[in-house]
């Protein structure tokens, strides 16, 4: 057996026989090193290099764990060294309180949650300028609970609380130009901004929308906003005119913040024109180089907006104030616009502390923008840990952003899997040096556990700590930690202070169905602008019994014994397999919204752009996850009319459609022409019977 083992390197390392040799000796040592197959994994790890095939790595980890039982759990890519756990805020916070492990720390953290927030609230120092009468209150249900009552605040000032010397943020533009700024920096542009605003007559709670890159302008408006007890609206710089003026009006906000055009590829891409042509009432213009474009009479330029040098007066307020409005795709045409409050930031930075373990010399670096909730969160999860952000303006699936990722000296890198996907076709690591990198971080869509191995072996062998939640949640509910071993693909634990549990379609408890989550927790949305948020999360969920547990074996009826209400679940919509040893997968979305490279779209939206074209009789969109796992593709059922049988010609109107009318970014995988679509009886769509065909099919 040992023998087939080293003709299958010989196989791999055909053209290098000391090579051979050397890893053939590298496995009898970890062999020898111990009995245990992880402990074996970690050594041999330590041995091995990415200029090493992939192939390789995978071969030597069939090998050490040709014998592990993948009934108690999935065999391990990466495990935590000693020294790791060690360092771990996880593991000096269960010093701290006295717990023997993560797990009876997060019983805790559920079971107590009052006393849990009002610990973390001092753990990171939130500064309140009056104090709060109780952590929460329940106004007699659990869906709208109040949190931090009479205190008095702004979070902006609790991220300025590391030495002013420290670095806040890097900034690089793809053509090398760089920035750096201390948190001294950051909160003089931060005030500047803020006094401008002020002095021209922002009044508290004003609505300003910011639509630009996410580089050191966007982070500084984005707290000077805030500061001066405006709300920003968040639109991501990707979104068509159309999108840009229903977000407008869904936020009732007259005033945005913008870029005269954004550079990828050296190639200038407008900003302001599709400002104006969203008929935007008023923009503030940021230049890319130091002149800008020609703009309206009745809209500011950079230079001539920043005139106030006075120190603002921070707004203090109630913590529950509105702070940031974000939108979220839900079952219906326009997407759900989902407010953020003072408190919001908390789940944030107790998610980067605890779960991707951030420390104050860290640098955090995940390529998002302002437009999708990761921009706000890598924000707050940064400058409330004390830490520095890492951004770059420019395309992140390329070799540059991963030499950028090496120059920046990042620690905790965040990712989507169809960037990692990109990386991986085009090799785009393989120039990098990602040496200082501690972890990788996960989110937006179900990854594929081919191509992050891969990643693992990029990095020299660091975790990807999966991450999935909402931008209603304000961070995750369910994550990993660098205290457990991370399996590709998939997560070890619900996000700290929160829990959840699978229900089948009857409402019973199952090993793979809908998420419900338990509610309350300090992130958790209580409100939407355009919705009835009752309806949209509370509405007909499955009554709470003794038999459903949560997500780490606890039963659910204990942690509704401190609550002065009625147990009651929470719809999130995400479906999830639970896998042998309390790990979890997820396979996307279990209701009519998909995951597009990360970003939520409702099928509605789609099939609302499409069904408008000429030709076209009805449309279904369809989220497909692929059978080997990984990030779910569109493919749009079309029942047309005699213009064309051709899919082909279909699949690039379409394309065409949704680049100029909804987000360029998504892309369709597939296009089926049917005679009709099958229907409920109520005329409902069934998207669940388009799915399951099409993948019996494929």
């Amino acid at each position: 057996m040992a023998e087939n083992l080293r003709k299958r390197i010989a196989n791999v390392l055909a053209a290098s026989p000391e090579v051979q040799d050397e890893i053939w000796r590298s496995v009898k040592a970890a062999e020898a090193a111990s009995a245990d197959p992880e402990k074996q994994w970690l050594h041999l790890t330590r041995q091995l290099s990415p200029a090493y095939p992939f192939a390789l790595h995978q071969l030597l980890h069939q090998w050490i764990f040709r014998s592990w039982d993948a009934q108690q759990r999935p065999a391990p890519v990466w495990i935590p060294s000693p020294a790791v756990v060690e360092r771990a805020n996880i593991t000096q916070v269960c010093a701290e309180l006295g717990f023997e492990h993560y797990e009876a720390l997060h019983r805790w953290s559920v079971t107590d949650r009052r006393a849990f927030w009002q610990w973390f609230l001092e753990k990171i120092g939130v500064r309140l300028r009056q104090p709060a009468e109780a952590v929460v209150t329940i106004p007699g249900q659990l869906e709208t609970p109040v949190w931090l009552p009479g205190a008095q605040m702004n979070i902006v000032e609790s991220c300025f609380q590391a030495h002013p010397d420290t670095l806040a943020l890097i900034s690089e533009r793809e053509d090398g130009q760089t920035v750096q700024w201390s948190y001294e920096e950051l909160w003089y542009w931060a005030r500047r901004i803020a006094a401008a605003l002020q002095q021209r007559g922002m009044q508290p709670g004003e609505r300003i929308a910011i639509y630009m890159p996410m580089n050191h302008w966007a982070v500084a408006w984005y707290l000077g906003i805030i500061l001066a007890g405006g709300v920003v609206v968040s639109i991501a710089d990707s979104l068509a005119p159309a999108e840009v003026q229903r977000r407008m009006a869904i936020a009732s906000a007259r005033t945005i913040v913008t870029q005269d055009v954004q550079v990828r590829g050296g190639k200038p891409l407008p900003l302001y024109d599709k400002v104006v042509e969203a008929a935007v009432e008023t923009a503030i213009v940021l230049p890319y180089e130091t002149r800008s474009v020609q703009i309206r009479p009745r809209d500011v330029q950079w230079d001539e907006f920043l005139t106030a040098e006075a120190d603002p007066e921070p707004a203090i307020t109630d913590p529950m104030t509105m702070i940031n409005i974000l939108f979220s795709s839900g079952t219906t045409g326009d997407p759900k616009a989902i407010p953020w409050n003072h408190t919001t930031p908390l789940r944030c930075a107790a998610d980067a502390f605890f779960h991707h373990d951030i420390h104050p010399d860290d640098r955090l670096a995940w390529p998002t923008n302002l437009g999708w909730m990761m921009g706000p969160w890598l924000i707050f999860a940064s400058l409330l840990n004390r830490a520095a952000m890492a951004l770059y303006d420019g395309n992140p699936a390329t070799a540059a952003f991963c030499q950028f990722i090496e120059r920046a000296q990042v620690t905790m890198l965040g990712v989507v899997p169809s960037l990692v996907k990109r990386w991986r076709e085009q090799n785009a690591i393989a120039n990098a040096d990602w040496q200082r990198l501690r972890l990788l971080s996960s989110t937006g869509e179900a990854s594929n556990a081919e191509d992050y191995f891969w990643l693992m072996v990029q990095a020299r062998y660091k975790p990807v700590i999966e991450y999935c939640g909402g931008t209603e949640i304000g961070g995750g509910y369910i994550t990993g930690t660098v205290v457990h071993p991370a399996v590709p693909s998939t997560f070890t634990t619900p996000s700290i202070a929160m829990d959840f549990v699978i229900l089948d379609d009857s409402g019973n408890p199952s090993d793979r169905g809908e998420i419900f989550i338990v509610p309350p927790t300090i992130g958790l949305s209580v409100q939407l602008l355009n919705r009835d948020h009752h309806q949209e999360y509370f509405a007909g969920t499955p009554p709470v019994t003794g038999a459903m547990v949560g997500a780490l074996g606890m039963p659910v009826l204990d942690q509704f014994a401190q609550w002065d209400a009625p147990p009651v679940l929470r719809r999130h919509g995400d479906e999830m397999e639970r896998l042998p040893g309390w790990y979890y997968r997820a396979h996307g979305r279990a209701d009519d919204t998909m995951n597009l490279g990360g970003i939520k779209v409702s099928s509605v939206e789609i099939e609302r752009v499409l069904n408008a074209l000429e030709g076209v009789r009805e449309t279904a969109a369809v989220g497909i996850t692929p059978q080997r796992g990984g990030p779910q593709q569109l493919v749009v059922f079309a029942v047309v009319e005699s213009r064309s049988d051709d899919p082909a010609y279909w699949q690039r109107q379409f394309q065409k459609a949704i680049r100029q009318q909804l987000n360029p970014l998504f892309h369709i995988a597939d296009v089926r022409l049917l005679s009709h679509l099958p229907r409920t009886a109520s005329n409902k769509i069934m998207r669940r019977v388009l799915r399951q065909q099409y993948q019996e099919q494929d």
